[in-house]
């Protein structure tokens, strides 16, 4: 439910401020990094962390592979 919010925000944001793809991608990206580094656990974290190494090219290539 959070991340959902979140979700919807950042769409909000950058539909108002113009945000490309790629910011709007970044920004995501630094959130997710922050929640990853919020876990206590250094496995955990570092498994949150490896998951969340995609480049926007690679994120955009899996998207358009999806359709």
């Amino acid at each position: 439910m959070r991340f959902t919010f979140i979700v919807l925000v950042f769409l909000a944001i950058s539909g108002l401020s113009g945000c490309s793809s790629q910011q709007l991608y970044s920004a995501g990206q630094e959130w997710k990094k922050n929640e990853c580094n919020k876990i206590v656990d250094v496995h955990e974290r570092n498994r949150c962390m490896q998951g969340n190494q995609n480049s926007h090219d690679d994120y955009k290539r899996q998207t358009e592979e999806a359709r």
